[in-house]
């Protein structure tokens, strides 16, 4: 599956499409949401494996939302059942791809662990030194935090990137979960000023969707979601697909 260079104002087009997307069908997309939210939840809720399930089942439910977008854009309805079509249709790429991300974090959040872990222990023993000790282990502390942070970043982005497109190259060209990955990364590497408008206009709209008590969020996150087909539709730019039939 061949992926292509766009602009980087496409940026705000994706988001601009999910909305038109949103608007066909807007109880119904709030509806979607509120019960994956339930869902996760619920799982949060489970002793040990609950962030675990939820970590391997959230790209088969991203399959079933980018199921429903064709649909909308194909003419048809979207309903309740898209949220759990993934569920039928190669599931198990889709719970690999959940998993390979999820080792990911946890590498990255070991190696930060690792590299950091000194500098916790010794803001937790600051309070059994003298004051300027506990300065001294407090700059040291801070120094590691910042480390943290930066690392976290420099290798969630690339995490990030992989997983951006891979539910939707299972789920609609039959790609094994690994290969699904590494083709979302080269997609997101030849677009990274589109992908950094998106990210910074995103930023913005989250911060006044949250400013009416967080109800903007309720339409946000529905556009947000669907701006991922958004983004998908435009730099894969796949063949028209009519029906339920996905374009091999």
């Amino acid at each position: 599956m061949e992926s292509r260079s766009v602009n980087a104002s496409n940026g705000w087009n994706w988001i601009r499409d999910g909305f038109a997307l949103v608007r066909l069908s807007p109880v119904i997309w709030i509806a979607l949401f509120l019960i994956y939210l339930l869902i996760g939840v619920v799982l949060t809720f489970i002793p040990m494996v609950g962030s675990i399930l939820l970590n391997l089942l959230a790209p088969v439910f991203i399959a079933g939302f980018m199921l429903g977008c064709r649909a909308l854009e194909n003419g048809e309805e979207l309903e309740i059942n898209h949220l759990f079509i993934g569920f039928k249709q190669n599931t198990s790429q889709l719970i690999t791809v959940g998993g390979l991300y999820l080792a990911g974090v946890i590498v990255i959040a070991g190696i930060t662990l690792i590299f950091t872990g000194g500098s916790f222990l010794t803001a937790m023993s600051a309070h059994q030194h003298d004051i300027e000790h506990a300065g001294a282990a407090a700059v040291a502390a801070g120094g590691g935090m910042l480390f943290a942070a930066l690392f976290i970043l420099a290798a969630l982005v690339p995490l990030m990137m992989a997983y951006w497109f891979a539910p939707i190259l299972v789920v609609f060209h039959d790609m094994q979960a690994k290969d699904a990955m590494k083709t979302s990364f080269d997609a997101c590497m030849k677009n990274i000023m589109p992908f950094l408008v998106y990210s910074l206009i995103s930023m913005g709209l989250i911060f006044l969707a949250a400013i009416p008590f967080g109800l903007g969020l309720f339409v946000l996150i529905p556009t947000m979601t669907a701006s991922l087909y958004s983004s998908y539709k435009d730099i894969f730019n796949p063949p028209p697909v009519a029906g339920g039939e996905i374009a091999m």
